[in-house]
């Protein structure tokens, strides 16, 4: 099990394809089958192990609020911890980031080290202080 950046992201960047600021960026739920590959590029390559429409999470995720990119020596990407629920039950093993405005380009693959699991809750994953990604 892996996390990382894909590929294509880092040529969308440096062509400015993705603006994570102010496109649309979302966050799925992947289940145990996903598998990070750099090489993937789509949303369509990796939406088959989405975990499906829940309570409240819906296939291919929710939207990321409070996006921001910090310029520093460390350049990080933030956003606002991702909830679904209340009254959620599921159970996801990674998170997908892909961005819904350019083209369903994925962005990043999230590995939770094994199963992530709520029942009747709120699911939140929170967000390291140094960011989503950061480039130093």
């Amino acid at each position: 099990m892996a996390s990382g950046i894909y590929n294509r992201f880092k040529a969308n960047l440096m062509n400015k394809v993705v603006d994570l600021e102010a496109d649309t960026i979302m966050c799925a739920l992947m289940d145990d089958s996903h598998a990070f590959t750099a090489t993937h590029n789509l949303w369509g390559e990796v939406s088959a192990n989405d975990i499906g429409d829940k309570v409240v999470y819906t296939v291919g995720g929710i939207a990321l609020g409070g996006k921001a990119v910090t310029q520093g020596a460390t350049t990080k990407f933030a956003a606002t911890d991702f909830e679904a629920g209340p009254g959620e039950t599921l159970s996801a093993y990674h998170a997908v980031l892909w961005d819904d405005l350019a083209a369903d380009e994925l962005i990043c693959s999230i590995d939770f080290g094994g199963i992530q699991a709520c029942t009747n809750g709120t699911f939140k994953i929170q967000w390291h202080v140094d960011g989503i990604i950061n480039l130093t």
